[in-house]
């Protein structure tokens, strides 16, 4: 389809404004248990030894998987940290290298405007089955909007 992966942050420059874009996973202080699982399955060993698998049996380890941590973090992602948010904390911390107008991220299951220093903002998109939130940015200025 010709669709590029994106892995990691991507740094867009437009009208003169930095965004940076990304998942949000893993970024940020803390949330170990999260990031050791991250590198398990990203694993290109650990992808081979899934793919001896039959399908039907990968499957349902990736539902049952998916679904139990779902259901295990459920409060926890909707709890606003306020300021622990680790992904605040990641902007912040790359603010202080390098100024980026905009980081924009869809990890945390809420929608979330932060401001970052001064001049910049952290805006999370919440999750996209129940709020449909997305960002609309004009060349100006980045605006969260609901479908």
């Amino acid at each position: 389809m010709g669709i590029p992966i994106v892995r990691g942050n991507l740094l867009l420059e437009i009208e003169g404004k930095k965004l940076l874009l990304g998942h949000g996973d893993g970024l940020g202080p803390g949330d170990y248990q999260y990031k050791f699982l991250k590198l398990f399955f990203n694993s290109k060993v650990c992808q081979r030894l899934f793919a001896f698998l039959h399908p039907w049996i990968g499957f349902s380890i990736a539902t049952s998987w998916s679904k139990s941590s779902r259901l295990a973090n459920l409060k926890k992602d909707e709890q606003f940290m306020g300021d622990k948010e680790h992904i605040w904390i990641f902007c912040q911390e790359t603010e202080q290298k390098q100024h980026h107008d905009y980081y924009v991220f869809g990890h945390r299951h809420l929608v979330i405007d932060m401001p970052v220093g001064n001049t910049s903002r952290y805006v999370n998109l919440g999750e996209w089955v129940t709020g449909a939130t997305y960002a609309v940015f004009d060349g100006e200025k980045l605006e969260l909007k609901m479908a």
